[in-house]
């Protein structure tokens, strides 16, 4: 048995898990609504606010799906409760961000400025403080479009490892690489 997919999952209060023909999984809460279509093998029991899935057969196309399901269900109950948020910092001289509703202007260093268009459903901040790097906090309740945003963004500077600079995940440690040394 799987020990991710046999975990059960609480629903909180205010939550509400509605499971349709199909396996179309719905959660609504205080901070959205969002919607999975599950393999249709997969069987979900929702008993005493816990929901429990459980697999046909110990194939392993069903094994699979039996943890990425549970984990997929559970991310959605956990972002329409509490939300995710994403802080990328820009290390580097001149790096600057900037926003206007969700448009993104980035400065990175390139002969023009970046401007980037963030989905509806992502809350975005650009912050340019004295003495710290510029942060850009990105909050949504839906866990994959949050992290895809933040590796779109994050991949129009990568951060390169002899100096540092490019943009980064808040508290990610950068792997520095000694550079050139001089002929003897």
């Amino acid at each position: 048995m799987s020990r991710i997919g046999k975990a059960p999952i609480t629903v909180p209060g205010g939550v509400t898990l509605d499971i349709s023909k199909g396996n179309l999984v719905t959660v609504k809460g205080p901070k959205g609504e969002l919607k999975q279509q599950a393999d249709p093998d997969l069987e979900f029991k929702l008993e005493d606010g816990t929901l429990t899935i459980s697999r046909p057969t110990e194939q392993l196309r069903h094994k699979s799906a039996h943890g990425l399901y549970r984990s997929l269900v559970a991310n959605m109950i956990e972002g329409v409760t509490n939300g995710y948020t994403i802080t990328l910092e820009l290390i580097g001289v001149g790096y600057r961000c900037a926003n206007t509703g969700n448009l993104l202007e980035l400065t990175l260093g390139y002969s023009h400025p970046i401007y980037f268009y963030v989905p509806d459903e992502v809350k975005l901040e650009a912050k340019m403080e004295k003495g710290s790097p510029p942060t850009i906090v990105l909050e949504s309740h839906d866990k994959q479009l949050i992290g895809q945003v933040a590796a779109k963004i994050r991949a129009f500077r990568k951060v390169e490892p002899f100096k540092g600079k490019g943009i980064r995940f808040k508290g990610e440690v950068i792997r520095r690489k000694a550079g050139k040394t001089a002929a003897s």
